[in-house]
């Protein structure tokens, strides 16, 4: 019976680190899938990303509210700027079991001699039944020295 319970609580210690570095890993996945909807400009698969009520901030201080405006301004937002996306996570903070706040470094490739546009972005992430999706997103263009 003893050996039972100390079993127990060994296991029981160790599946919040696993269940930590799993949802650490997935809400990577989620970034790294988004950056690849929107370099194919796939409004369908970038809509599954989101839940109905997502927002984002762009450095230009545009709001978009819902995910259809979400959406829709990422893909125009694609259209208007050429060069490759990329989103390099580098920390990722669990406000909760079941919201994350991943922070990383946002570049937008120059194309045809234009400087590559180098920011920071953060997504707040929530899980739902459906798995982890994105709630927000906060684009931020650093200010020159």
């Amino acid at each position: 019976m003893g050996l039972a319970l100390i079993l127990a609580t060994v296991v029981a210690g160790h599946a919040p680190a696993q269940t930590r570095q799993t949802d650490d890993a997935d809400v990577k996945a989620l970034v790294a899938r988004y950056v690849e909807a929107r370099e194919k400009r796939d409004a369908e698969r970038l809509a599954t990303l989101f839940v109905d009520d997502a927002d984002q901030l762009v450095s230009s201080g545009e709001w978009r509210r819902g995910k259809d405006a979400v959406v829709a301004g990422g893909l125009a937002s694609s259209a208007r700027s050429s060069g490759v996306r990329t989103i390099e996570v580098e920390h990722v903070r669990f406000a909760s079991p079941d919201v994350a706040i991943v922070d990383g470094r946002y570049e937008v490739g120059g194309s045809a001699g234009a400087p590559a546009r180098r920011m920071w972005t953060t997504f707040v992430m929530v899980r739902g039944t459906g798995g982890w999706r994105i709630s927000a997103i906060r684009n931020m263009l650093p200010a020159s020295p």
